[in-house]
């Protein structure tokens, strides 16, 4: 065990977000219980689904409806490229900078 929460990891967090956050949809805000909670979905905001901070910022309460149409929005708007997708930085240590210098002092 890791000691990490399990909506940390991904595990559960759909039951941390059906406590942290009211059972109605974000987008047309039916409301959900008993038997029809299980067609209220988790959407990360970011889509991202390995982004899950423990405060729920990454996440809002759809839909099954809502939260299909979310996604086809997104994947419209991506394959006609006006998704602007952060590039990752490129690591900038070196850790031999100065190696040569101390292989010479050392001779």
């Amino acid at each position: 065990m890791t000691g990490r929460k399990p909506y940390e990891s991904g595990d559960n967090y759909r039951e941390q977000a059906l406590k942290l956050y009211p059972w109605v949809c974000a987008r047309c805000a039916r409301e959900f219980g008993g038997k029809q909670l299980r067609m209220l979905t988790v959407h990360h905001k970011d889509h991202n689904h390995d982004h899950n901070p423990s405060d729920g910022s990454n996440w809002e309460l759809l839909c099954i409806y809502c939260h299909d149409n979310e996604h086809q929005r997104y994947m419209e708007a991506d394959a006609q490229g006006d998704i602007q997708r952060e590039e990752p930085v490129a690591g900038t240590h070196n850790p031999f900078v100065g190696l040569d210098l101390l292989l010479k002092g050392q001779s």
